[in-house]
């Protein structure tokens, strides 16, 4: 039976398609100084370079050269023998690589002892497989010597990273019929460009009923939209939409949203019919949105914990509007040189 190697070509055909061993002697360190030969000069041999032809035009004086480029005279020497031997191209750094470096002191027995134990155990550290093989195999070895034997397998290919998936989560594709990525070169400018919209859940001070708060805010201009419902719908997040869309002083073009259901179905189905375009975030990724993340949390300090509790929902509605009001009209915004959105829009409008 033919002997197969890999992508199942037969062991034989390689020796006849592959160059033997004398050949590639030849050609690979040729194939090496052209590609080097080939390479621009790096800024460190422009630099000693210009230093080598200072020496020459200015009487071959290596003290005054030397001074003159705040470099040592040995260094200097150095490269002017290297100069004269090999040209602009010896000015380049060489290896410094050690002429005698340590070998491994352990035995193949041992690292296939190693490997198979790392093998069937991908998750044990190299602490664990050492008490490991000096209980089960008697072997005298230590615990760097194992990470050194591990760090080499994997070094060579010999060893793939175990994997750190968990069999327990079931990543699932959903398919959005209309939300997408936003592209990284969709770089808001004006306002209306980008809205982030999200939900919050807030609980009044002594209330045990627990509130979805909606809000959205602008990226560039801060303007925000709030409302508060008891669930966190889809249908409710289209109703949201139209409440943005009417109380922006500005057209919205895009907006932003996680992964929420509440964002999905109805809401989805808004945004495309509005012409929005519509940007959904990776998971796990809300400092993404972070300027309606950091509006969830001015609201809740600023509104809901010195709000007393509402009788009703439509209420508890009628105030935070008037937050609204008066956070894009009356509260001055760090961000925005201590300006209100309001008048932020307003110098804006007068920019443009």
């Amino acid at each position: 039976m033919t002997r197969r190697g890999r992508y199942g070509v037969p062991m034989q055909t390689y020796g006849s398609i592959l160059p033997g061993a004398a050949t590639l002697a030849r050609l690979l360190p040729k194939a090496a100084s052209e590609a080097r030969e080939a390479r621009p000069p790096s800024r460190e041999a422009k630099r000693r370079l210009v230093a080598v032809r200072w020496y020459e035009e200015h009487g071959r004086n290596a003290s005054l050269t030397a001074r003159h480029f705040c470099f040592s005279r040995s260094s200097l020497h150095v490269w002017l023998k290297r100069h004269r031997e090999s040209g602009p191209r010896g000015l380049e750094d060489h290896s410094r690589r050690p002429n005698k470096v340590r070998q491994p002191t352990w035995t193949q027995k041992w690292e296939a002892a190693v490997l198979d134990l790392r093998e069937a155990n991908p998750r044990w550290g190299k602490d664990v497989l050492t008490v490991i093989l000096r209980r089960d195999e008697g072997m005298d070895i230590s615990v760097s010597m194992v990470g050194r034997i591990l760090s080499r397998l994997k070094r060579e290919g010999r060893l793939p990273p175990a994997s750190l998936k968990d069999p327990c989560m079931v990543s699932r594709h959903q398919i959005r019929p209309y939300a997408t990525r936003k592209p990284k070169d969709y770089l808001p400018q004006a306002p209306g460009d980008l809205v982030q919209v999200d939900t919050a859940d807030v609980r009044l001070d002594g209330s045990a009923t627990v509130y979805k708060h909606f809000a959205a805010r602008d990226f560039i201009s801060r303007w925000d939209v709030l409302d508060v419902h008891h669930n966190a719908t889809a249908h409710n997040a289209a109703t949201f939409l139209d409440a943005l869309l009417a109380r922006t002083p500005f057209e919205v073009r895009g907006i932003q949203v996680d992964g929420g259901s509440e964002f999905k179905a109805e809401f989805e189905a808004a945004c495309q019919e509005k012409g929005l375009l519509l940007f959904v975030l990776p998971p796990r990724s809300p400092k993404l949105n972070g300027r309606v993340e950091r509006s969830n949390r001015t609201h809740k300090e600023e509104f809901y914990q010195l709000v007393d509790p509402p009788d009703s929902l439509v209420q508890l509605r009628t105030q935070l509007l008037k937050q609204e009001q008066r956070y894009n009209t009356y509260r001055p915004h760090q961000a925005l040189g201590y300006k209100t959105p309001q008048a932020w829009l307003l110098t804006y409008a007068e920019r443009r």
